[in-house]
């Protein structure tokens, strides 16, 4: 297949990079398929569809860096970088340059993924029966509106920043993309429009998934993104409400001990924890771990990249078994990644109470719980004494000590609360990622963002 200088954005996929993610789906792992004999039968779209995980959970998207990433771009006071990576050091110093290497993998691993799933979308009809339909396309639609939410937070301004209906999102796709030509040169669609293409993917995904689907997408796990992107959005209602049908299904507990939900005692692959909503799944064929790269030592198999500062740890309450999840030596550095073959964390239930407490204290309501109860719920996992009273203070602590590291959290916190990050106002085009140079080269339709 004739390969081109540069890959529009839409233009991502001629071939498709396809795997079998685990023994839980009955068909042949497949490598890569010719795109013109690709998606034949019902047994070919399953296999785009189980690519399209695979796809995603590689090293420079939900296998860890789109976490990691915007975590060193936030976390000047909290962490110090150690690491040798160019790239890397740029986001740590808030100086990134437009043919950053990081930046335009995750740009087109994530376009990938989109494509990928449009390619299952467009397939429907192969589909052996109405159940087979509805799962395919609502996981799909959560693959595709999940990637569409993270890339509009990191390559777009903020939803609160300016005015989101004329700010500058991310080029929206709908449809396969089989050839690179004048078609595929998207301009980039606002940020309102952006988030709108996700929440419209993610509210269909809730409607279609079942509500077990192993460790494959659910419509628990449509409805806990949809409560992250809401609350981002500060639309505190709908977030609550959301949390609220994750927290009363049953389907999902918190762990005994917190240090359960990060096994790390032998480098082989767990299976997801009672409490994971949705995990990628990280075994020694398959998928990456890049949050046990950067964050764990040698002797776990990371580079030891990240380590902690200690004023971030004397931040913890005395008792606070959170704490405890941290090596202290001679450098500090959280285990919650020490293990290789470890999952990542995509969404926890832990971080739905978080959210419906501190949606439903700004909206002064008690959708599912008051939040004063939701907090005592994961303050007395973590080993503390309930609060009598309950603040947004309170609660936003709870986020920074339940949460720390795991999301990107540091960096899309800060911008939806309007902190400051490092030395940096919460608008600072710096905090925002470029337009990678190869896309804006090959497509003329494409506008850099402010301050590169």
């Amino acid at each position: 297949m004739k390969k081109l200088r540069y890959i529009y954005t839409t233009a991502l996929a001629i071939t498709l990079c396809l795997a079998a993610c685990n023994k839980a789906l009955d068909i042949k792992p497949t490598d890569s398929i010719d795109q013109n004999q690709a998606i034949v039968t019902s047994d070919d779209v399953q296999s785009t569809l189980t690519g399209t995980y695979n796809r995603m959970g590689r090293a420079d998207l939900y296998g860890g860096r789109v976490f990691v990433e915007p975590d060193l771009l936030a976390t000047q006071d909290i962490i110090n970088w150690n690491g040798t990576y160019q790239g890397m050091t740029q986001f740590v110093n808030q100086q990134i340059t437009t043919n950053n290497g990081f930046v335009e993998s995750l740009w087109l691993a994530a376009y990938v993924v989109i494509n990928q799933s449009n390619n299952v979308l467009a397939n429907l009809d192969k589909a052996t029966n109405d159940d087979e339909r509805a799962r395919w396309e609502g996981e799909a639609k959560f693959l595709r509106g999940l990637t569409y939410f993270d890339l509009v937070r990191l390559y777009g301004k903020s939803w609160n920043d300016g005015n989101p209906a004329t700010n500058l999102g991310v080029p929206i796709v709908l449809t396969p993309t089989t050839t690179a030509d004048e078609s595929s040169k998207v301009s980039r669609a606002t940020v309102k429009q952006t988030y709108d293409q996700a929440i419209s993917d993610l509210k269909a995904a809730e409607e279609l998934l079942p509500e077990d689907n192993s460790f494959y997408a659910n419509k628990y796990a449509a409805a806990a993104i949809l409560a992250r992107v809401y609350l981002q959005q500060g639309e505190y209602d709908l977030a609550a409400t959301e949390a609220t049908t994750v927290l009363s299904s049953g389907a999902y507990s918190l762990n005994e001990k917190y240090a359960n939900e990060f096994p790390s005692s032998s480098k082989t692959h767990f299976d997801n924890t009672v409490e994971d909503i949705f995990a990628i799944q990280v075994t020694q064929q398959l998928g990456t771990n890049s949050m046990n790269e950067f964050y764990a030592s040698s002797g776990n198999a990371g580079r030891g990249d990240i380590r902690i500062k200690e004023s971030f740890l004397e931040g913890y309450e005395a008792g606070d078994v959170r704490a405890d999840l941290y090596t202290v030596g001679s450098v500090i550095r959280t285990a919650k990644f020490n293990n290789q073959y470890g999952n990542i964390h995509v969404i926890r239930l832990a971080e739905l109470y978080l959210i419906r407490a501190e949606s439903n204290l700004r909206a002064g309501t008690t959708t599912g719980d008051t939040p004063l109860n939701d907090i005592n719920v994961i303050r007395k996992r973590a080993g503390l004494d309930p609060l009598t009273t309950v603040t947004t203070d309170a609660i936003l602590k709870e986020r920074i000590h339940e949460l720390a590291f795991e999301g990107g959290f540091f960096l899309h916190d800060a911008k939806r609360l309007m902190q400051d990050v490092g030395t940096l106002p919460y608008d600072s085009p710096k905090l925002v990622f470029p337009i990678p140079l190869r896309e804006i080269n090959a497509n003329p339709k494409l506008v850099q963002n402010e301050g590169y």
